[in-house]
Order: structure tokens, then sequence, then C-alpha cells
């Protein structure tokens, strides 16, 4: 029950990851669900997390009872009668203690083998939210192509106005609707890439991959990014991995002491005894019956000194890996703060330009009132024009793809 409760919490902390960065829909938070209930990794790693738990029930028992029966093919004879067969029963018990250090050494393995859990959901999370982003990016760039093929018909019927009083030529008309062809075949082209990129996203949420897929109208760069603090990463899960390693070690070596403790045994033999017929003598025909202590000790094994070694070994390997990994993390995060911090710069400028561009576009609209306009401006305008546009929604996607990324490393 308790796993239940902690799994449902760690999902919904990770669905709420970027919230933030969906406040114009709710698409990408439902989609992230859906991955999170559906993924067959995650639920690969939850049921992993399940077996090494059910190890617990495995290792809380007592060492097998023996049992023993004989018969005598020759009865030897004692004063009171013949011996015909013998029973005994035998039960070791380990040392005090000991149990409960193997219940605990299979608690640490499964502590570690959760993080496993958080550490899938957050890579799928980060994956679904990078996958919507490019699904956006190109629904976008289509909308601008689009606004940009409007705007071009609209050139295109100031040209043919303009050549019937002999203002323009056909060859600015036939210039006009070329670009429009090459609008219409990059638009096309997207399409394209939004369908297949559509059903490695159904994959990833793990069903139907013709389902259509919706994504948000609009992304806004917010005015004002919060404070990174590198100093979060440290409880990464990838990180606390390690350190749920370096205790499973730990308890691995507390457990190796214990066995390294004699075992008692107690027992029960019993020996019938047949009564004898040649003369009457006291407990005539009694049964014997003999209880048993063992000792059961490791004089002659090496096998727990070389464990405690290889054990020592394994903690000197896990305070590497994580050091590596740390150092791995921390590069990642840098980068991916400098991106960020890149595509808002960028975003800002291709804005400025996108503003100068439409200006210069309403100087060459007023121009045609005095019959003075030049298409060829016309075409240098909206082409650059496309170019802001293109640039900025690409910002836009850089600026929230680093952010998952991010937020993978330090939510």
């Amino acid at each position: 029950m308790s796993f239940k409760i902690n799994n449902k919490k760690a999902t919904l902390f990770l669905a709420s990851v970027f919230f933030a960065f969906t406040m114009q829909g709710q698409n990408l938070q439902e989609y992230i669900e859906t991955a999170l209930e559906n993924n067959p990794e995650v639920q690969q790693f939850d049921i992993k997390y399940k077996r090494i738990s059910e190890k617990k029930e495995e290792v809380n028992t007592l060492p097998n009872t023996e049992f023993g029966a004989g018969y005598f093919v020759s009865t030897p004879e004692t004063r009171t009668g013949p011996q015909r067969f013998k029973l005994s029963v035998k039960q070791m018990i380990p040392f005090f203690g000991t149990i409960t250090a193997r219940e605990n050494y299979v608690s640490s393995l499964a502590d570690a083998a959760y993080q496993d859990i958080v550490v899938v959901k957050r890579k799928l999370v980060t994956s679904v939210a990078q996958s919507y982003y490019k699904l956006y990016e190109v629904k976008a760039k289509q909308k601008v192509l689009d606004e940009n093929i409007a705007l071009l018909k609209t050139y295109e019927k100031l040209a043919l106005t303009s050549v019937e009083v002999g203002k323009a030529s056909a060859v600015d008309v036939l210039r006009l609707q070329i670009r429009q062809n090459e609008l219409a075949q990059q638009k096309e082209v997207l399409r394209e890439a939004f369908l297949g990129m559509q059903k490695g996203f159904n994959k990833l949420l793990n069903q139907d991959i013709n389902t259509q897929i919706s994504v948000v109208d609009s992304l806004q760069i917010p005015t004002k990014v919060d404070k990174i603090q590198p100093s979060t990463l440290k409880l990464h899960p990838e990180l606390v991995k390690f350190d749920k390693l370096y205790a499973s070690v730990e308890k691995s070596e507390f457990l190796n002491k214990k066995e390294k403790q004699p075992m008692i045994g107690f027992g029960l033999n019993y020996v019938n005894v047949e009564k004898r017929t040649d003369m009457n003598v006291v407990d005539n025909g009694k049964d014997i019956i003999m209880p048993m202590v063992s000792l059961s000790i490791p004089i002659f094994n090496k096998k727990n000194k070389s464990i405690s070694k290889q054990n020592k070994l394994q903690q000197e390997e896990i305070l590497s890996q994580k050091e590596q990994r740390y150092n791995t993390l921390e590069s990642v995060l840098y980068r991916a703060v400098s991106d960020r911090n890149a595509s808002i710069i960028n975003y800002r400028t291709q804005l400025k330009n996108l503003e100068q561009a439409k200006n210069a576009e309403q100087i060459l609209v007023k121009s045609y009132e005095t019959g003075t306009i030049d298409f060829n401006d016309v075409l240098d305008i909206q082409e650059l024009q496309l170019k802001f546009q293109t640039n900025m929604i690409t910002s836009e996607v850089t600026y929230y793809t680093q952010s998952t990324i991010i937020n993978y490393l330090i939510k």
C-alpha cells in the first residue's frame, strides 16, 4: 500500500513539472499522464520494484527443518530390548538478528530500485514534452506559412491591378506566384513531417499511432526567468540511487558479519525399542528419546572475508560512479541554462527585426498609392518576415526544450 501512495505522489509531481509551460492549454498535461500510465518501460521498472520487495518474504524464514528416519536391518541388542527404527528432527537457528539483517538488506535494494522508477518517469516526461514542443514547432511554422501565402495573394492582387494600369509587368505577378508555390511546397513538407512525428509521439504514449494529436496555438517566453540553484542537482534521483546503493552495501556487510556468527540447532532423536521375550527387566521395551543441541561454526570458511573485501571495493566503485555522473549532469545543466538564455536573446532580437520588417512593409504599401511600389522589395521584405517569424518559433521551442532538461535535473 505504501508503494502505491508514493508512486501516485511521484506521478502527480512529475506530471506537474511542465504545468507552467502549458497554461495555454491542458494538452501536454494530459499526454504526460497518459504516457505515465501506459508506457511499458515504466511498468517494467514498477514490476522490478515489486519483485525485489517480495524478496523480504523469501528471506524472513528459518533454514529448512531436517527430518530423518532409519531402520535397523541388523537390530542392535540393548539391555531393555532390540532397537527397530530411529526417527529424528533438527532445526538450525541463525544467530540473533540475522533474519532482520536480511530483511533490511532486501529493503535497501528495493529503495534503490524505486529510484529507477522515478528516473524513468522523469525521462519519459522529458521525452513527451520535447516531442510535444517539436510538434508545436511544425504546426506553428505551418500557420506562419499560411499567413505569408495570404499576404502574397494580397500583393498578387495589387500587382495585377498595377499591370492593368501599366505600373507593373507580368513578370512581377509571376514572381509572386512562384513564391507562393514555394511556400505551399514547404507547407506540404511540414505536413508530412508532422504526420511522422505524430506517430512517434503516439508510440511514446503507447497508443494507436493514428491518434490525432492537438497542440496549443501559441507559446509565450516569460519576461522573467527564475534563477537556477545548481545545488538542488545533488537531490536528483540518479544521484540518490547511488546513495541507496551505497547504503545497501552497508546492509550487505552487516548481514555478512551476522552470517559469520555460529548457528545453533535444536533437535530430537527417537529410537523404537521392542520388549525382550527371554527375560523381564526393568524398563523392558522402553523407547529412547534423546534431545539434541548442535552448533555450526564457520572455522575454515574464507567466504565472509572475501565478501567484506568485495563490499569495500563496491562502495569505492559506487562513490566514483556517483562523482562521474554528478559531473556529467552538472555539465548538462549549465549547457541547458546557457542555451535557454541564448534562446531568449534570439527571440527578442527576432521580435525587433520583425517589427522593423512590418514597418518597411507598411511603407511599401503606402508607396503603392503613389504608384511607386517595387515588387522586388515586396518579395525581399516578405522573405525577411518569414525568416524572423520562423526564427522566433525556433527560439520558443528551444526555450521550452531546454527548460524540460533543466526541470529533469533540478525539479
